[in-house]
């Protein structure tokens, strides 16, 4: 079983950091790096995983890691119910659209994504892990969250990705009074160098958030001004999805 476990661990690192190295991988989750080698080659095998080519291999998901994905991410009610709200939000800002969900209080999984028409534009992998402090859509999950969960995620040793990323607990529930007060979430570059975005939570008939809307771009693209107006309409999306 620990076995298992370790090889479900490689995978996970693989999905979260690809493409990646095996001395990468080994650094990570302190292993022999023959290891961590010998899980690679089987999951290679099996078509979980595959090589990019270089001077250094390099290994990302294969294409079947996508046939078990979670009913959500393959049609299921929130997913089906979001993407014609998505596809009005993108076509009004013109700017990426991400759904994602949460995985209990581990973090964010994005599972869907509508993509703008601009050159330079934002990009994230359908799967992506994100964490809850430092997004817009981690923040808006995480201010209709039980106090129980807020707790949990909060109590964590928070990283810090850039000198804007909230790490104090005190600061981050302020923040969420804020994002429950005006119906939406703010990241400006907090997790992502020069990327911005501003998300709503997706809340279901109890009340409870089971997944968020946000709008994302580049910080180059982003206008303090017109705050508000995308605020309004990722919320009314948001709300359009909410069942």
């Amino acid at each position: 079983m620990k076995s298992l476990l370790k090889s479900l661990e490689i995978l996970e690192a693989v999905s979260q950091n690809q493409p990646v190295s095996v001395g990468v991988l080994a650094r990570l989750l302190d292993m022999p790096k023959s290891s961590v080698q010998r899980v690679l080659l089987t999951f290679l095998e099996a078509g979980w995983l595959r090589q990019t080519g270089g001077d250094v291999t390099r290994w990302e998901v294969g294409a079947r890691i996508l046939g078990v994905r979670p009913a959500a991410l393959r049609g299921g009610a929130l997913y089906a119910a979001a993407r014609e709200p998505m596809r009005e939000l993108r076509d009004l800002t013109n700017e990426t659209i991400h759904l994602s969900i949460p995985d209990s209080t581990k973090s964010m999984v994005l599972i869907d994504r509508a993509d703008c028409t601009q050159t330079v534009r934002t990009f994230s992998p359908i799967g992506d892990l994100s964490p809850f402090h430092a997004t817009a859509t981690g923040l808006a999950v995480l201010a209709y969250m039980s106090e129980t969960q807020v707790e949990e995620i909060l109590s964590r040793d928070l990283t810090k990705f850039s000198d804007t990323t909230p790490c104090d607990p005190v600061e981050i529930r302020l923040e969420l009074e804020r994002i429950r007060q005006r119906g939406y979430s703010i990241n400006l570059s907090q997790y992502r160098r020069a990327v911005c975005a501003i998300g709503a939570a997706i809340i279901d008939s109890d009340g409870a958030p089971v997944g968020s809307i946000c709008i994302s771009m580049p910080e180059s693209r982003y206008e303090p001004e017109r705050l508000g107006e995308w605020g309004k309409a990722v919320a009314k999306a948001a709300a359009a999805i909410s069942v």
